[in-house]
């Protein structure tokens, strides 16, 4: 059921996909995808997500599987023979008509006589079930405990994607940030270059500003291109996240700013690592390996199965099939295994899992710790990106103003062009610390709310 409504969901945004990007092309614009359309898209066509369902998919055939060992195997059989030279019989006293009386005895004891047919015949069936197998049961328990590791590990790759996919989005948002300012700082270098050609042409401004103005158009130009081009990879990096064709035209809505009120400081003090994938992913592997332990130390117990065979075989000389005499073969019974002796085997495959179990915990405790470390990388990049924006949104309108009236000075003389320059650098400078501050911010938290297993559909779900 899980698989089918998968499948009904990833046709729907797929067709909705198409759908957009069908009409859109035919306008000749790109679709424009929202932060939470790019997350379903992805969540259906992403490959390590649609590798992790099929892995569900294969884990459940895999417990199906073993769960027919209880129920009785029924196997037929059938074979033919054809004898090329006959065994040789000998006997040691005589039998009535075969002659004998004489001291050298009959012929069958002296040159023996030939037994057996020319063809053999044979078919059956047969069947046995464990009635007993303490082993056995529990090895259907680390089945059952595959598929929940392969749903938590497809719940796992979700979670990356979603991060991936969040931070692919807001790195093409910021790429389009960073080429508006180098767009502005252009436009700007453009007007302050034909102002000061207008001012060198009425003998108001030096042969040298004029040199400045130009090579500051130039310099301006390196960076626009290089900002276009970081948007160009940002899109196909995100649709390479997405499992989307790359020569797809899609465009991501909206801009940084939008984002802007999210930025509330770290408010987690204390993190919940209970749904961390990794961790649960490592919970159940030690389940398994408890499991494992019980499993090794249950081949020391006795095993019981019933056994059932049905045979008709027949002997003929000729393919007379209509003539041919079948003889009958049954039995029922039943068969208990009691381990004795095997060389230590049972015990060292014991002693294996116990070790196993070891190393498990101490990866687990490891992991935690890492986890921990990371969260609060997480909250102090959040905090420190939470301050720097407030900082570099108060820089922006200080520098636009700082601009504006070096523009100002700069048109009636009382300023020189380094510093209407040193203005638009300022101004630059601001702008893009305020964009890089949003983008930490909203970069930290993806990686934050992965690590702490937020999961997309969950929360998409709560919203409805």
């Amino acid at each position: 059921m899980r698989l089918l409504y998968s499948s009904m969901k990833r046709f729907l945004v797929l067709f909705f996909a198409i759908c957009l990007s069908g009409t859109l092309a035919h306008a000749g614009e790109p679709a424009y995808l929202t932060l939470d359309q790019a997350l379903q898209i992805a969540l259906s066509e992403n490959a390590s997500v649609r590798i992790a369902d099929l892995e569900i998919e294969r884990t459940g055939y895999a417990r199906k599987g073993s769960y027919a060992t209880l129920f009785p195997q029924i196997d037929g059989s059938g074979s033919y023979q054809r004898t090329i030279k006959k065994q040789v019989m000998y006997m040691d006293f005589d039998m009535p008509g075969m002659g004998g009386g004489s001291s050298e005895g009959s012929s069958a004891s002296r040159d023996g006589f030939e037994v057996g047919r020319w063809n053999t015949w044979s078919a059956g069936v047969s069947a046995n079930m464990p009635l007993v197998n303490a082993q056995l049961w529990k090895s259907l328990k680390i089945s059952d405990q595959d598929v929940e590791l392969a749903v938590e590990k497809a719940r796992g790759s979700r979670l990356e994607t979603v991060t991936q996919v969040k931070k692919a989005f807001f790195s093409v948002l910021l790429a389009k940030e960073a080429l508006n300012v180098y767009q502005s700082v252009f436009e700007n270098a453009k007007e302050n270059l034909e102002l000061t050609q207008k001012k060198y042409n009425a003998q108001r401004a030096s042969e040298l500003d004029l040199t400045r103005a130009k090579t500051t158009l130039a310099n301006a130009v390196p960076n626009m291109y290089d900002a276009a081009n970081a948007v160009e990879l940002g899109l196909w990096q995100l649709k390479a996240v997405m499992g989307v064709d790359l020569h797809s035209e899609i465009d991501v809505a909206g801009s940084l700013r939008d984002y802007a009120d999210q930025m509330t400081g770290a408010e987690i003090t204390d993190a919940d690592l209970s749904g961390n994938s990794s961790l649960r992913q490592l919970s159940i592997q030690a389940e398994q390996l408890a499991n494992t332990v019980k499993m090794q130390q249950y081949a020391y117990i006795p095993s019981l199965a019933v056994a059932f065979s049905y045979s008709i075989n027949a002997m003929a000389n000729d393919y007379n099939f209509s003539q041919y005499k079948w003889s009958p073969y049954s039995f029922v019974g039943l068969s208990l295994s009691i381990p004795i002796f095997s060389g230590g085997k049972r015990l060292n495959a014991v002693r294996q899992a116990k070790v196993q179990a070891a190393e498990l915990d101490i990866q687990r405790t490891n992991a935690e710790r890492q986890l921990q470390i990371a969260i609060r990388q997480y909250l102090g990049t959040m905090d420190t990106a939470t301050k720097s924006y407030a900082s570099a949104a108060s820089a922006v309108e200080s520098a636009q103003k700082a601009y504006s009236i070096a523009r100002q000075s700069y048109d009636v003389g009382r300023s020189t062009l380094t510093d209407l320059n040193d203005a638009q650098l300022a101004l630059t400078q601001s702008r893009l610390g305020e964009c890089q501050a949003i983008f930490n911010y909203l970069s930290a938290k993806s990686d934050l709310e992965g690590t702490l297993g937020a999961d997309f559909i969950e929360n998409s779900n709560t919203n409805e």
